[in-house]
């Protein structure tokens, strides 16, 4: 797929209809490689993706649950089980994070985040590529400190977000999309700056 076809093809797929087959492990490796050519000042590689598979979602579930009934123990049970069941939309799901190096003298923690971002889209665009679906998704889990810390994660580290994988079980119409000439001017000198 032509490079420019393939980002202005791809779009989210909902989790719930991404089903299997999923990318097999050697085209994970390829997916992943082109997380390696992301932006990256300093060369920290922040970037770190779990995969999570097979029974794994169903304990992830069990954080997601968890984590919904520390944010509120007055939750309906049924609301519970709600969050229990989102890891099993989709058969495959990658944890994306930053692992943030704090007090770099060049590299600040935006910077570090931004470059895992860049590698998330790259694997989304990979993931397309390669004729699969796929959505990043956060949410509430993506910030509860123990789902964070079950998935490996530091305290300094910033979550991306969770990308669910798989095959799209159904076409998915094309979203549409705002003319990009609305965010592009061109600069040629100073702007004003608001009086204090």
């Amino acid at each position: 797929m032509d490079a420019i076809e393939c980002m202005m093809s791809r779009q989210s797929v909902s989790a719930a209809a991404l089903a299997d087959p999923v990318p097999t492990d050697d085209e994970l490796q390829a997916v992943f490689a082109t997380a390696m050519r992301a932006p990256d000042h300093g060369a920290l590689q922040p970037w770190r993706f779990r995969l999570i598979r097979g029974a794994a979602r169903e304990r992830l579930g069990d954080l997601y649950a968890a984590a919904a009934r520390r944010a509120n123990p007055e939750l309906p049970d049924a609301e519970i089980e709600k969050a229990r069941a989102k890891p099993l939309r989709s058969p495959l799901i990658i944890a994306a994070w930053a692992s943030v190096t704090e007090g770099h003298p060049k590299v600040p923690p935006v910077e570090q985040v931004v470059a895992a971002g860049a590698a998330v889209q790259n694997v989304l665009n990979a993931l397309h590529a390669k004729g699969y679906g796929a959505i990043l998704v956060t949410g509430k889990p993506s910030y509860d400190a123990e789902v964070m810390s079950a998935l490996g994660m530091a305290p300094a580290d910033t979550m991306i977000g969770f990308i669910y994988v798989g095959t799209p079980s159904k076409a998915m119409p094309q979203k549409k999309r705002a003319d990009a000439s609305a965010f592009v001017e061109e600069w040629t000198g100073p702007l004003s700056v608001a009086a204090e």
